[in-house]
């Protein structure tokens, strides 16, 4: 489906990588034509912002499933889809199946799995699953112990020239742990595994980076141990990005107190002072990529005790709302917001989108910043509604988005 006439969007304030100004934006045949002294012409239909945002519309880099109403409700218009699927992709065939699908409200971008079955061993057939569409490799939910079998992976993806996206704990250490060790796990009784398995995770993927050569994304960072090693790789020249979620910059393990498995996440809620320290992260550049890691789990699945539920979370509907918190806070503003949640993830993709710029996807997302709404696990557009943010106030919402100029 093709862009069946241009769009004008006048009376917004546009949200450009080096800061906001008025303006108005026009998308033909499904690409942005121009930004900021656009005007509508014969035969276009106008749209008037009246105030709201005009953003990119959001890239989410690293989600588990694919719930389209979900993600147009949070103004997401593709997704970076984790191998850990059933099967895993780890064959050119099922890359290719799920690389055509979602199109045209939609565009799913998969990643292929490292290794065969996701087992940490054998290469999976990573050139042909770039052929078929892969935009990236991950490791999936776990880390590959094995470092020959790393390095190589990360030689062959220097190669591809794709991003290679890690899973960052050490899984010896992990094990089935369900909490970070500390005194609230302690007074919960439940397994926990030391904060440094994911220092310890990084600080040799990232060794493995620089022997390499090869692009490194760590889907999510969480503690200040494994922050400082990012940071220091970073200005040493190391190409190394690091990822997070919003619990983890808006909760911390106490949320975990009342055994409420909806913040049963991998990896887990840490302690207050690494919340602060991810805070610290997303100010000062260390983090280049806030995802929702959606992963939305069934009552089969979080009707259970604690430590005997599966990790994951619903996170697409409150990704937009959650971050923008963090302008509210004075932590970051809007361009900077949309840079972790638009256009760094459209670049580690290697896509023409995420940001507003003439030649680029007409992916656009019209977002009133200030609307406010509690979030309702009964009312949610995904399939499940295991949110940690249940009941919570929240502001932002998105008021119209647009896939190559064409409303899903």
């Amino acid at each position: 489906m093709k862009q069946a006439r241009p769009i004008t969007v006048t009376g917004g304030r546009l949200v450009l990588p080096d800061g906001m100004r008025p303006g108005a934006l026009r998308i033909v045949d499904g690409t942005i034509a121009a930004v900021g002294e656009a005007e509508p012409q014969d035969g276009d239909e106008t749209i008037d912002a009246g105030g709201a945002l005009i953003a990119p519309a959001l890239v989410d880099f690293g989600v588990f499933a694919i719930d389209k109403p979900a993600f147009h409700f949070g103004g997401i218009a593709r997704a970076a889809l984790m191998p850990d699927q059933a099967p895993p992709l780890d064959l050119p065939s099922r890359v290719s199946h799920l690389a055509k699908s979602g199109k045209p409200d939609f565009w799913v971008h998969p990643l292929a799995a490292a290794t065969r079955g996701l087992e940490g061993r054998e290469l999976a057939e990573l050139a042909l699953m770039k052929e078929a569409g892969a935009r990236g490799i991950a490791t999936g939910r776990r880390w590959i112990a094995d470092s020959g079998v790393m390095l190589r992976l990360m030689q062959y993806a220097a190669m591809l020239d794709l991003v290679v996206v890690a899973h960052a704990e050490d899984g010896a250490l992990v094990g089935s742990a369900a909490a970070t060790a500390g005194e609230v796990a302690t007074r919960l009784g439940l397994p926990a595994a030391p904060a440094e398995a994911e220092a310890l995770a990084v600080a040799r993927d990232i060794a493995l980076a620089e022997l390499s050569g090869a692009r490194l994304h760590f889907r999510q960072v969480t503690t200040r141990a494994a922050l400082d090693i990012v940071r220091a790789a970073k200005a040493r020249g190391v190409t190394v990005t690091a990822g997070v979620t919003p619990p983890h910059f808006m909760l911390s393990d106490l949320a975990t107190a009342d055994f409420r498995t909806f913040a049963r996440l991998s990896p887990p809620l840490r302690c207050e002072g690494d919340r602060q320290a991810v805070i610290e992260a997303i100010g000062d550049g260390t983090i280049d990529v806030i995802a929702s890691g959606h992963d939305p789990r069934g009552p089969e699945d979080k009707r259970l005790p604690f430590a005997d539920a599966e990790p994951g979370m619903a996170g697409a509907e409150t990704l937009l709302a959650m971050t923008l918190t963090l302008v509210r806070d004075g932590v970051i503003d809007f361009p900077r917001a949309f840079d972790l949640l638009a256009r760094a993830p459209a670049r580690l993709l290697g896509v023409s989108a995420g940001e507003l710029r003439e030649g680029f996807e007409g992916d656009v997302a019209l977002i009133d910043p200030e609307k406010p709404w509690v979030v309702d696990r009964r009312k949610m557009e995904a399939t499940a509604g295991n949110t940690p943010f249940d009941g919570q106030p929240a502001q932002g919402r998105v008021l119209a988005l647009f896939k190559g100029g064409i409303a899903p």
